[in-house]
């Protein structure tokens, strides 16, 4: 399982070193949604698949079964194993949605992406500002801090920025509102790639005021004040990643 921020900073192009299990289950993954494995197709037989990434069988077949729990795959007796239909795949699952920054534009899945974020993460803020407690509000202000001077770090700002919408989520009180750490991420990583490749002066200081506002609305208990800042938030965000 993906360690929450691993997606943001592969974006440096630095990637952790990977297993021989974990290996295979990120390259057939990536596969699965970039269409190099289309859906409703079977997958090589075990002996090619072994041959190409240098697996025993073992190490293969729990990979495989890794992909079935995500639903990307299904396994089907004397036929072999399939890629299953895009309604069966855990779009909640960090790894699912992490392998989508790989594949080519998909213009239904960014804008489910976008229209999840703005049904869900105003919510939560709304709730952190009902719910939230004094260690919630120490690390929203640690993390502000941490973009104001990370302004000339483009990866260490939207990490920094990723966390902040981690505690908000926190803050909320509302272990459903975990489930979008992924959602929250991959968006981070669409918006600030093209940032983090090459860094322009200035671009990043409007972020931090609007992540200011929303601390300050979730300090004063001002549940819709906290709403409207998430939108917001998230608006601009959208704005910023279109603009490339």
């Amino acid at each position: 399982m993906s360690e929450p921020g691993s997606l943001l900073r592969s974006l440096s192009g630095r990637v952790a070193a990977r297993n021989f299990h974990s290996h295979v289950i990120n390259e057939i993954g990536v596969g699965v949604i970039s269409g190099r494995f289309p859906i409703g197709t079977t997958l090589p037989n075990d002996a090619a698949l072994i041959d190409e990434f240098g697996v025993s069988r073992t190490v293969l077949r729990e990979a495989l079964k890794t992909l079935e729990a995500k639903g990307l795959l299904e396994a089907r007796p004397k036929v072999g194993t399939k890629v299953a239909k895009k309604s069966r795949w855990n779009l909640f699952d960090p790894q699912v949605l992490a392998w989508h920054l790989s594949a080519p534009p998909d213009e239904e899945f960014l804008r489910g992406l976008a229209e999840t974020r703005q049904a869900l993460e105003p919510i939560a803020a709304g709730h952190a500002a009902e719910r939230r407690t004094a260690d919630n509000l120490r690390l929203m202000h640690y993390w502000v801090r941490q973009m104001e001077m990370s302004l000339d770090q483009p990866l260490n700002f939207c990490l920094a920025d990723f966390e902040l919408h981690r505690i908000v989520a926190d803050a909320s009180h509302n272990p459903f509102m975990r489930a979008l750490y992924g959602v929250i991420e991959l968006s981070h990583a669409f918006a600030y790639q093209r940032a983090v490749a090459a860094p322009r002066e200035g671009e990043l200081t409007p972020f931090v005021r609007l992540h200011r506002d929303l601390v300050d609305a979730i300090e004063r208990g001002k549940a819709p004040d906290a709403h409207a800042a998430m939108l917001g938030l998230i608006d601009f965000e959208a704005d910023f990643a279109a603009a490339g």
